[in-house]
């Protein structure tokens, strides 16, 4: 699943030039020049998640790479006269943090209004607004909408976009992308009237009679994507969209990220940012698989593996079902209220085998979007089919957000070696969403404890946007399991601060198959580093998401410093 034939190899470079990208390991490959140490830090707290160098206090960087890590004494020795030293006492270093599962080009800010405010009357003046800069006609968007966040105690509607935007087509993206919400423009330009029926897969939402403007998965958005004139990203914004989100990204401490619903112009967007020196975090690039990059990508043989540190394609991805977040995620149990609601399933079980089929007929590895038991299951059943016969090493098939499971499904999930990817500030942030679940189906959902207590190696996943990526907002949520206003949301599934740094280093880097390369402080890796003002081990666990990035060093290229 990682490694290619010759042919393969050969079939492949010739399209990988033509992309940017090279095939194979760079790391492995390359040999930082000999000599002193470029950078030096020491008299620091050393958090390796390496247990051979659990007590150093001084770590060496030459090149990309760490060349040596243990007491100030000895890595003194490694000191030349053009080295940069570092005075650690008092700060803590970390190995790099890794996101296994977001989404940095979704917001688009370049072309929409930013509504990811507290008041309704906020986000109808931010969309009456963008509606003065659009042409008439012409689509207004709005993103970051969150209906949990509104102090009016009720969410945004069709009537509310009209009163801001009367003559534009409207659509307002839920940052969890699964929802969204429209006004009634939009629905006379997409064709959706009270007595459309629901698309497969897709939902538009009723209630006394009318149209809310919420519609629902993706099933549902497509007639209002395919009607009107839409504002363009191009190529240039694409580009800038990566800088900007890549050193707000350093700056909280991520060195490395994942793209989980890849597109071509998003891949394209890496590229030139990065042959532009724009690019400050390595990206694990999950394509899509309903998109011509993913098909591309297959017709260039070039699959999950290939590329070099900074930009590598990983699993292709798929999504079965729903949100946690945005409460359709399909459930074996119906939504308080809601008797006859199950959520949403978007992919049947036929789509789903012949998914992975296709996947590993195309040597990529798979990650589908399940969040509900339902969905799991279904997943694992694609999972489990394919691995009965399987002879090759384990292929770290993904359950991208994995939200609700039980003792059979986690049971499952070890048996088939796959990799969930839940969300690590969920329970923090997203509090007021958890009101609808309850506190007893919350022990069961985000289960990092559960995971580690199956010996299952559980990645570390923001989905940003939809979620907060800040790795120190990550570890304070899976340890306390508190929301912003103290309530505890399955308590059942706290873990420690050691657990929470190992999911959020080595488990991210596991998720990607690049434990070998990242995710520890250890000589021969990567140096991906990060200094921080406090260690999470020694602070009161409600202030851990308070903890300072103070520098942030990738491949040994400081790309953050405070």
């Amino acid at each position: 699943m990682t490694g290619f034939s010759r042919r393969r190899f050969i079939g492949s470079a010739a399209a990988a030039a033509s992309l940017g990208v090279m095939p194979g390991n760079a790391s492995a490959a390359t040999r930082d020049a000999t000599g002193p140490a470029d950078l030096i830090i020491n008299g620091a707290n050393l958090l390796t998640m390496d247990s051979d160098t659990a007590s150093a206090t001084a770590i060496a960087i030459r090149g990309q790479h760490i060349l040596a890590v243990g007491s100030d004494d000895d890595i003194s020795k490694l000191r030349g006269a053009n080295t940069e030293v570092v005075d650690g006492r008092g700060r803590t270093v970390t190995p790099g943090f890794i996101d296994a599962h977001s989404h940095p080009l979704l917001a688009q800010e370049a072309i929409s209004a930013n509504v990811d405010l507290r008041r309704i009357a906020d986000v109808k003046a931010a969309l009456a607004a963008q509606a003065k800069k659009t042409e008439p006609g012409h689509w207004v968007l709005g993103s970051m909408y969150d209906d949990t966040k509104f102090e009016d105690g009720r969410p945004l509607t069709r009537k509310d976009i009209d009163e801001a935007v009367p003559n534009h087509p409207a659509f307002v993206s839920h940052r969890g992308g699964h929802t969204a919400v429209v006004n009634t423009r939009a629905f006379e330009l997409a064709g959706v009237s009270i007595d459309t029926p629901d698309p497969v897969g897709g939902r538009y939402f009723r209630q006394d009679g009318e149209l809310t403007g919420k519609i629902a998965e993706p099933a549902a958005m497509r007639p209002f994507e395919q009607a009107g004139v839409w504002p363009v990203m191009d190529r240039a914004a694409r580009q800038e969209s990566v800088r900007l989100t890549s050193q707000t990204m350093a700056a909280a401490g991520l060195t490395s990220t994942t793209d989980a619903w890849g597109a071509l112009d998003d891949f394209i967007a890496y590229q030139d940012a990065r042959a532009a020196g724009e690019m400050y975090y390595r990206v694990s690039f999950m394509p899509f698989g309903k998109t011509d990059v993913y098909e591309g990508l297959k017709l260039a043989r070039m699959a999950s593996g290939f590329g070099d540190d900074m930009l590598r394609i990983g699993a292709v991805k798929f999504a079965a079902d729903g949100s946690a977040s945005e409460r359709t995620m399909s459930r074996s149990t119906p939504y308080d209220g809601r008797p006859n609601d199950y959520g949403i399933l978007t992919m049947t079980q036929e789509e789903i085998d012949a998914a992975v089929d296709d996947a590993v007929a195309h040597d990529f590895r798979i990650g589908i979007h399940a969040n509900g038991d339902v969905a799991i299951d279904m997943v694992l059943n694609a999972y489990e089919r394919v691995l009965e016969n399987w002879n090759g090493e384990n292929p770290r098939f993904r359950i991208e957000h994995c939200s609700l499971v039980n003792p059979a499904l986690l049971k499952r999930i070890k048996n088939a070696g796959a990799v969930p990817a839940p969300f690590y500030t969920y329970a923090h942030y997203h509090g007021n969403k958890w009101l609808e679940y309850g506190e007893e189906m919350m022990e069961s959902m985000f289960p990092h404890r559960s995971f580690l207590d199956y010996g299952i190696p559980v990645a570390p996943a923001s989905d940003f946007t939809p979620g907060p990526f800040e790795p120190m907002m990550a570890i304070q949520s899976m340890v306390t399991r508190k929301d912003a206003q103290g309530r505890v949301w399955g308590p059942s599934q706290r873990i420690s601060v050691a657990e929470a740094m190992q999911i959020c280093t080595m488990n991210g880097a596991y998720a990607s198959f690049e434990e070998r390369i990242k995710g520890s402080l250890t000589p021969g890796k990567l140096a991906d580093i990060v200094i921080i003002d406090k260690d999470p081990h020694d602070v009161d666990p409600d202030s851990i998401a308070g903890i300072k990035v103070l520098r942030t060093i990738l491949g040994g290229r400081t790309t953050y410093h405070a």
